[in-house]
């Protein structure tokens, strides 16, 4: 699966995840990002076009060669300064509260230990700054939620590692975020299509601050 998952995954991501809809909730949880942030699984830049004024450097944590060289076009197009800043976001290179905000979209599911990812963004970020995010994971239905177990050993196989059964709210509450707050929200529901979908688009959306 090493050639599937290195070679051939980034590009049905970035496929996959780029549709209107879906660009609605990335405007959405950019909305309000400022100074320097830190994105956790910049995959092919999907965020860049979304990124407000106020941002005025990017830096991106991006395990995939593949996805970053499928990125370059969009980082070129965007008026944001975005880095490349190691591949692995659970064991970060930058310096504590050195960012004033953090953005993570569809990454949460991938990562071995996202609670660790989600503490190392707490210690990075300053404090006060907060975590904007859009994460799909376990749906609240028990018949979704069933079929979302069922199919998770193949999903990970074909799919990168990707998890469908994490409870993306109880991930960040453990790491010590929450969207109580000022300017704090978090919204689940699922994308619009038909219910086949709904073990794979049951969605968590919002801002949280650290605790």
């Amino acid at each position: 699966m090493g050639i599937w998952n290195d070679r051939v995954v980034p590009h049905l991501v970035d496929a996959s995840l780029r549709s209107r809809e879906v660009g609605v909730l990335r405007e959405r949880v950019c909305a309000g990002l400022h100074g320097q942030v830190l994105e956790i699984g910049f995959g092919s830049g999907l965020n860049t076009r979304f990124y407000p004024t106020g941002v005025t450097g990017v830096s991106a944590v991006e395990p995939s060669d593949v996805a970053w060289r499928l990125s370059e076009e969009r980082r070129g197009r965007s008026g944001v300064p975005v880095t490349r800043s190691g591949l692995d976001g659970q064991h970060l290179a930058e310096a504590d509260a050195s960012h004033d905000a953090a953005l993570v979209t569809f990454s949460l599911c991938t990562i071995e230990d996202p609670e660790l990812a989600l503490r190392e963004v707490r210690r990075v970020v300053r404090p006060g700054g907060r975590l904007h995010f859009v994460e799909h994971g376990l749906a609240p239905e028990p018949g979704v939620s069933r079929w979302q177990r069922r199919i998770e050993p193949v999903q990970r196989r074909v799919a990168g590692g990707c998890h469908l059964t994490r409870d993306v709210p109880a991930m960040l509450a453990r790491a010590g975020w929450t969207p109580d707050g000022e300017s704090g929200w978090l919204e689940q529901d699922y994308l619009p299509g038909p219910t086949v979908g709904r073990p794979w688009t049951h969605l968590s959306l919002g801002v949280a601050t650290s605790v």
